[in-house]
């Protein structure tokens, strides 16, 4: 008979859970005191762990000081009050204790019949983010649409595309596959993610057309329309327009009304990625983001961006369902059962790509919970107030030019010297460790990016970060 496996006890977890939270409570306090870029080598953590796992069992003690030790040296501190780079990820105590009772339940929520309460959380969660951020009520789940949670934005925007190319084939493309080139089309300022989706997607990638902006990098409705009039005459069927409220390099707004009564008119499917900036609508005075939105068929923002919600947690809506579960759904003999059946609950797998899911409404039902409406909006707002005090500042300072405008949290800018000068000056700030921030191209441009939207992150740091970037500038000449 073999002997009988050991596992951590309750009263073990009890006591070596309270070691780690305390570990990632410390970690928070003193997060500002690590190089904000990792200085690790290619290769530095690895040659840093043994060769072979451990033929015995190590303590949670001795675990935790190789993260001190290994772990936090090859790490880049996205939740650094100095982080500035890409965009927000932010976390928060509330986020991490719902995942941790996420992790604790070890639910599998691919179906309702698998979890009943892991499923109406969600769509109820859903709800609420739809009603805080003043989404039109064909999104919420009392209506024709509803909400589910995906992993990032490249899912929600693979799951659109997928509903939209069955649509486009009433409901044949799964069947027997595409029988003529169906056409996407997006910005040429849209996140890559759309040429991944279109990929994936079997379209194949010279179906993407990418559409011109304009002077502040915005789509230009007018060229849509005229791509999508030569690719019908051409034979093709257009299929998706993928709108952006927010893109990476500049938070750009491309015109949700215009492109959606282009869309409406052509009888294309209209997916709305407003992933960073989305947030911004639970205050009232940033909803103007999403005008236009009931003509979109489908949305998507991420609360593991800018709403204290850790990663993963992308909030994706359908204004129809059916149109999206037709695309998913395949139901085999083992997975069948009378909830299903009835018609009367939603099987979130039918929702996304995997058949598996977690629990992630839990994280964000405690930061809604524990922030409120007005925690989470104060959040925005505070962050929005950083970033145009720092475009001010930009924008005195000479030697340096604003590159777009900055209707958020980020502020785009170069040195007027050219790329030259403006790649010496993001190599001195992110070479110190002090501040990290990222950049782009715009108008074929070297740009830098100041994205402020760090939980910690305060004008203290956002100062600091000013005063570093004058001395680099001093010293650039």
């Amino acid at each position: 008979m073999t002997e009988r496996p050991r596992h951590m006890s309750p009263d073990e977890l009890r006591a070596d859970g309270q070691a780690v939270l305390e570990w990632v409570a410390r970690y928070w306090e003193r997060v500002h005191e690590f190089p904000v870029l990792s200085p690790a080598r290619p290769g530095d953590v690895r040659r840093a762990l043994p060769p072979t796992p451990p033929e015995v069992g190590e303590s949670i003690a001795t675990i935790l000081a190789d993260l001190d030790a290994v772990i936090v040296p090859g790490l880049t501190h996205w939740q650094s009050p100095n982080f500035f780079a890409y965009f927000p990820a932010n976390a928060s105590g509330p986020a991490i204790l719902g995942d941790l009772v996420s992790a604790g339940l070890g639910v599998q929520g691919m179906l309702w019949a698998t979890s009943p309460a892991c499923t109406e959380l969600e769509t109820h969660v859903l709800d609420w983010l739809a009603d805080l951020l003043a989404l039109p009520p064909a999104f919420r789940s009392d209506a024709a649409g509803g909400g589910v949670i995906q992993d990032t934005a490249s899912s929600a925007t693979l799951c659109a595309l997928l509903a939209a190319r069955e649509r486009a084939t009433d409901g044949a493309a799964n069947e027997r596959g595409v029988d003529r080139p169906l056409t996407v089309y997006a910005s040429t300022e849209a996140h890559s993610l759309v040429d991944k989706a279109v990929g994936i997607a079997g379209l194949g990638r010279r179906q993407l057309r990418r559409v011109p902006v304009d002077e502040v990098f915005a789509m230009r409705p007018e060229a849509l329309d005229a791509a999508i009039e030569e690719d019908q005459a051409a034979g093709r069927t257009p299929c998706c327009v993928i709108a952006t409220v927010g893109t990476t390099s500049s938070t750009a707004i491309d015109p949700v009304r215009a492109i959606g009564e282009v869309c409406r008119r052509r009888g294309v499917w209209l997916h709305v990625d407003a992933a960073l900036a989305g947030n911004a609508a639970v205050c009232p005075e940033f909803r103007p983001l999403h005008d236009g939105l009931e003509l979109a068929d489908s949305y998507c923002v991420n609360p593991h961006k800018w709403l204290l919600t850790n990663f993963d947690c992308d909030c994706f809506y359908v204004a129809d369902r059916s149109a999206l579960i037709r695309a998913l759904s395949v139901l085999p003999e083992y997975l069948r059962n009378r909830a299903t059946e009835s018609g009367a609950v939603l099987d979130y797998r039918d929702w996304q790509v995997p058949l598996g899911r977690r629990f992630r409404a839990l994280k964000l039902w405690f930061v809604i919970r524990w922030y409120g409406a007005e925690g989470l909006r104060r959040h925005i707002r505070h962050h929005v107030a950083l970033a145009r005090e720092f475009a001010a500042w930009v924008e005195a300072e000479p030697r340096l030019v604003r590159a777009a405008p900055s209707p958020l949290n980020l502020v785009c800018f170069r040195h007027r010297a050219g790329d030259g000068a403006s790649q010496h000056l993001l190599d001195a700030l992110n070479g110190s460790g002090a501040v990290y921030l990222t950049h782009t191209r715009l108008a074929n441009r070297l740009v830098l990016r100041m994205a402020i939207g760090g939980t910690l992150t305060a004008r203290t740091h956002v100062e600091g970060a000013w005063r570093r970037m004058q001395a680099c500038l001093d010293r650039i000449g």
